[in-house]
């Protein structure tokens, strides 16, 4: 996951960086500090993708167009 793909996933499902950082367990100023492309833990990017995985996004690869995210289709 990219500091980019990060915010685009928390816009997306209107999340606050409080917001974001209580649910991933973690400080506001770690989620800034990798938003705005400061360097962080692997392990520590691994788990705040799981959280944004769970609330519903999608992470798409660079394919030639650019890293990007979607939300997941809704439960039936």
């Amino acid at each position: 996951m990219l500091p980019v793909q990060c915010r685009m996933a928390r816009a997306a499902l209107g999340l606050k960086i409080a917001e974001l950082a209580e649910l991933a367990k973690m400080s506001t100023n770690t989620i800034v500090r990798f938003e705005t492309g400061k360097e962080l833990k692997q392990s520590t990017i691994d788990d705040l993708r799981v959280v944004l995985e769970n609330a519903g996004v999608i992470f798409i690869s660079e394919n030639g167009d650019g890293p990007g995210i979607r939300l997941k289709k809704p439960a039936s």
